[in-house]
């Protein structure tokens, strides 16, 4: 595992508006908004029988929460593409599942406000348990249509190899 260096000149935490999402080595367009990765560890209480009457606690079973992704809608049928494997209405009796390649591994980055990388997360075996293609119609609104998948998968881990970049700093002219 690669040694950290602190930044000492960074005092401001990384803000949460500039990432992409990258799926299977290539970049997804539009995306707006990323789901909060999350985990929970059940816990696991015993007590032997001589013990006071407090209990012990062990990390049980681990449950990683579902992501979701929303972008604005597009020509581009990715997220539907993806969706239909897991179950395409109308393609026929059998083939109405892919088991094949409905699981896919993606990756979180995360930019600074400079535009440069400072933290990736590495999502594995993620399929898409809920598609919507698109959201609600209203002829008062102004705002862009989004579509949204909600990705189940088998965990998450940060990518340790993405180091603190040293930030740019501009020069005043002579």
């Amino acid at each position: 595992m690669p040694q950290f260096t602190v930044n000492a000149s960074r005092f401001d935490p990384y803000k949460n508006f500039k990432f992409r999402v990258s799926l299977e080595g290539r970049y997804v367009a539009g995306i707006s908004k990323v789901g909060a990765l999350k985990r929970t560890t059940e816990v696991v209480k015993h007590r032997e029988g001589g013990d006071p009457s407090s209990s012990r606690k062990s990390p049980g079973r681990t449950e990683y929460e579902a992501i979701t992704l929303e972008r604005g809608v597009t020509h581009d049928v990715e997220f539907e593409r993806w969706a239909n494997k897991v179950w395409n209405f109308g393609s026929g009796l059998g083939s109405e599942v892919s088991l094949k390649d409905f699981r896919k591994d993606l990756i979180i980055e995360v930019y600074n406000e400079a535009g440069q990388k400072v933290i990736a997360y590495k999502i594995f075996r993620a399929w898409v348990s809920e598609f919507q293609a698109q959201a609600d119609l209203d002829a008062n609104a102004n705002a862009v249509l989004i579509q949204s998948i909600k990705l189940e998968h088998e965990g998450w881990e940060r990518d340790y190899e993405v180091a603190e970049p040293s930030e740019p700093s501009f020069t005043e002219p002579a």
